[in-house]
């Protein structure tokens, strides 16, 4: 295997055409879309990223994790926002670790700036895939006028949710496909920061307006300011659907986010302008095809960004794949691609799935007095046995266990804590010893 054709310059494939020229591949990438350092693509609708310790091993083994942390701002907890306006802070984990959120473009622009920067990579925009020979190797890019035909030993699908080349690969028997959109979708909202160029929020902190069927987000930025993103459903009398102008907007925030209406000076102006958007969730299987043809990111398994997981998810996808190209060599695709389908669809499927979850614990439950109390307890169990109880989040975002067996952990954890919060009189005696160890002896 000498050379490699990515289909798809965003996060995933740009990561991996740099990765596989620091390897010495020979790597060509194709971007339907214009250079994001010329074109402000996605302007309204990009939803700010998280980096966790998944996105922050990704890229140390690539050896450009000092690159990206001059572009991230962490977060250390949650600050939630009730309906009058008070405010509460949820630290994210005992240990006082942080997530770091990312402007998706800006990141975006990083990742094909060092990848380009290499002698045996290159990277052409405005290229359309319209066709793929998995048999002979072959892609065809329209670009512009012409159509264009190019060869590899390696295809690799990164073109996201509307992929080419997995919708290609459906063609074929015994691919499996599915897709599904959530009922809510989402609209993004900038909160800047002041004329002095001092943050409105507290800057280390996720933001949370909780609203119980819908909520309103905010991570920070760079220069101080907030990307605030409304996430709500499309149909009922506060449905995104029915709130198209920016009066609507307004009276919108004024029933539900009134404290955040000072944040945003120019919000009937931006809720008119940016677009509402939807929401889906893509599954696969297999993630590959034959000995030269994979996929990875959103082309294998998009999900919803209400874990903050979908980017390092994908970036994981390329790291265990060249871990095991480390470990195989490229001489022997067929067991490789095979065991990175076994690695990746299952943990695929599971972020999916935690991502759903997670939609229901940021917008209905972390308001919630039982939610609090159980946060509370399983924090005090951590501090006194940390190796006996680590919860979902922290096993999701700050280590490398596979989503998988996370959320099975996640799963167990649920039955133990419902049997606890059952208990009679628990809001009095949550701190005692006896709440502890009626948690252990369940473990």
């Amino acid at each position: 295997m000498k050379n490699i054709i990515i289909v798809g310059a965003g996060l995933a494939g740009s990561y991996m055409a740099y990765a596989m020229g620091k390897k010495g591949y020979r790597v060509q990438v194709f971007e339907k879309r214009p250079d994001p350092r010329k074109s402000n693509y996605g302007s309204g609708r990009s939803i700010n990223l998280v980096v966790s310790h998944r996105g922050w091993t990704a890229l140390k083994y690539a050896g450009i994790e000092q690159d990206i942390r001059e572009i991230v701002v962490p977060a250390y907890g949650r600050q939630i926002h009730d309906l009058e306006g008070n405010e509460s802070y949820f630290a994210y984990n005992i240990e006082g670790k942080a997530i770091h959120s990312i402007s998706r473009s800006e990141f975006n622009r990083k990742l094909v700036e060092l990848a380009e920067a290499l002698p045996n990579v290159t990277i052409t925009f405005d290229s359309n895939c319209h066709h793929v020979d998995f048999n002979k190797g072959i892609v065809q890019m329209q670009q512009g006028e012409q159509s264009n035909t190019y060869t590899a030993d390696l295809i690799v699908g990164a073109d996201g949710t509307g992929s080419s080349v997995r919708g290609a690969l459906m063609k074929q028997p015994r691919f499996n496909f599915s897709q599904e959109f959530i009922d809510s979708g989402y609209k993004e909202v900038h909160i800047p920061a002041t004329q002095d160029g001092l943050p409105q929020l507290n800057i280390d902190a996720l933001h949370i307006w909780p609203r119980q069927e819908f909520m309103l987000m905010g991570l920070a930025n760079m220069d101080n300011g907030f990307t605030g993103t409304v996430f709500a459903p499309f149909d009922g009398e506060f449905g995104l659907d029915n709130l198209p102008k920016g009066e609507d907007g307004i009276r919108y925030f004024q029933k539900y986010f009134k404290d955040a209406i000072p944040l945003i000076p120019n919000l009937a102006e931006q809720w008119e302008s940016n677009p509402t958007s939807a929401l889906a969730c893509i599954r696969c299987n297999p993630y590959h095809w034959g000995t030269n043809t994979m996929l990875i990111g959103d082309a294998a398994h998009a999900t919803v960004p209400f874990y903050g997981e979908g980017m390092n998810g994908s970036l994981e996808d390329v790291r265990v794949f060249l871990e095991l190209l480390d470990e195989y060599g490229h001489s022997n695709m067929k067991k490789l691609l095979e065991k990175y389908t076994e690695l990746r669809v299952p943990a695929g499927n599971a972020l999916v799935d935690l991502s759903l979850r997670n939609f229901i614990e940021m917008r209905d439950l972390v308001a919630d007095p039982k939610f609090q109390l159980r946060k509370k307890i399983e924090r005090k169990v951590q501090s006194n046995h940390p190796d006996k109880w680590t919860p979902l989040y922290t096993l999701v975002k700050f280590t490398n266990i596979p989503y998988q067996q996370a959320k099975e952990e996640g799963e167990r954890q649920d039955e133990i804590m419902e049997q606890i919060l059952a208990m009679e009189g628990i809001e009095e005696c949550w701190d005692s010893d006896k709440v502890e160890q009626e948690v252990l002896r369940r473990l």
